[in-house]
């Protein structure tokens, strides 16, 4: 297998990261996913034969501008997000066993985590392509599993003050129908918006933004399970039978929902952070919240006939957004090759590297082969690092922060030859 650059005709030398204009090749936008304005596109920096050292221009080589400023803010995302989450315990696990009990808080913990572990192995099969950083996933859980629910548990008192009721049905159902839409998915959705603006690098798709949705989701339906499962435990005279029902409901039936709520959301600021500045991408929080309400809304809005609105309504909403996932997988694999490609034409790769580094099967065979020689997990960096440098260049044709993310693109290519040394040995 071929991983050495083919190098382009020997003519005049320039700088590679000069800003250069070119016509936009048809090309250049494989899908929706990512357009890129003709007046942003530049072409990519030309291998011209010799090592990094001689293509990357002294002034810019070491460290990389904005490297620290990302590894601060997975700090501060880490340190902080951890320090809210200790606090929010000491809100969320004295209501929950006031209202379960310890019998029931720990079988409802127990059992909550086979929910939990269907949507987080959606996580890991949704997030295969490009892993987002483990830390940034921590935060995701802890915020939707801790701090979302302390903060709703803060708000969702001034819903009651404001309104009077005089029926408690009535009062109920306006807590199910009105304050829970609006309360939890402002909760939940608020991890996503503090993730955009203090991890932008790597909250910048559609399909980062269902990935730490579903994973702030899938904290917050686990925390909700052991109260739904404690309290049927708690508070009926025949347990067994009172957990099983609400287990089938909520465990088997419905393990997607607040996934498929907080989706929405995340697809709608992972969709704007990939087009616009942060300006607008914080205004698409406010704008992916209303379907996530409205969704939940209908969900919980579901009374008599519930079984015929799961499967008239839900079922198909359900089967949607795994087509929709599917959509994104596939065009977030275009983009990469694409943007590969393009990297092969300045001479970085080979067309029949590309085909290895951005496509399921060839990145099998990679894998398999680097394998047999003792180097599986150097070809794991060598396909992580590509796939790194596929989406660097997809923000630099963003036309946003481009002599930041040029410099992000200067290291990756210095990396990329470290790594495909390793792997070739």
């Amino acid at each position: 297998m071929s991983m050495h650059p083919r190098h382009p005709a020997s003519g005049p030398s320039e700088d590679p990261w000069e800003r250069t204009t070119a016509p936009l090749p048809s090309e250049a936008n494989p899908s929706w996913m990512g357009h890129v304005e003709p007046g942003n596109y530049r072409p990519a920096p030309g291998h011209q034969g010799g090592p990094v050292g001689a293509v990357v221009p002294p002034q810019v080589q070491g460290a990389v501008p904005g490297s620290r400023r990302s590894r601060s803010g997975l700090l501060v995302l880490t340190l902080g997000g951890s320090a809210l989450a200790f606090l929010s315990l000491f809100l969320v696990v004295p209501f929950l066993l006031s209202a379960t009990g310890t019998a029931g808080f720990l079988v409802g913990f127990v059992a909550s985590l086979l929910p939990l572990s269907v949507v987080l192995l959606a996580v890991h099969i949704i997030d295969k392509w490009e892993p987002e950083p483990k830390r940034l996933l921590y935060f995701a859980f802890t915020w939707g599993s801790a701090v979302s629910i302390a903060v709703t548990l803060l708000i969702q008192p001034f819903f009651v003050v404001a309104f009077q009721f005089s029926d408690q049905a009535d009062l109920q159902t306006y807590m199910a129908t009105v304050q829970a839409p609006i309360v939890e998915e402002f909760a939940k959705s608020l991890g996503l918006l503090i993730l955009l603006l203090l991890a932008r690098k790597h909250f910048d798709g559609p399909v980062d933004g269902v990935v730490f949705a579903f994973t702030i989701a899938g904290g917050f339906a686990f925390t909700e399970n052991i109260l739904y499962f404690g309290r049927a435990i708690a508070e009926s005279a025949d347990p067994a039978s009172s957990f099983a029902q609400v287990f089938f409901l909520r465990g088997v039936m419905s393990p997607f929902a607040h996934a498929i709520f907080t989706g929405t959301t995340g697809l709608i600021m992972g969709y704007a952070a990939r087009r616009w500045h942060t300006g607008a991408s914080v205004a698409a929080f406010l704008v992916g919240l209303l379907p996530a309400m409205f969704l939940h809304n209908r969900w919980n809005s579901m009374g008599q006939g519930f079984l015929v609105d799961y499967i008239l309504v839900q079922v198909p909403i359900f089967f949607l957004a795994v087509g929709g996932i599917v959509l994104l997988r596939v065009a977030e694999k275009r983009l990469t090759r694409q943007r590969l490609l393009e990297y092969s034409a300045a001479g970085w790769f080979t067309p029949a590297e590309v085909e290895l580094l951005g496509t399921v099967g060839g990145r099998r065979t990679a894998l398999k082969w680097a394998a047999g020689y003792g180097r599986r997990q150097h070809m794991k960096e060598f396909l992580k690092a590509a796939t790194q440098l596929a989406n660097t260049r997809q923000r630099i044709l963003s036309g946003r922060d481009v002599s930041l993310h040029q410099a992000e693109e200067r290291q990756q290519l210095q990396r990329i030859l470290a790594l495909r040394a390793a792997v070739t040995g």
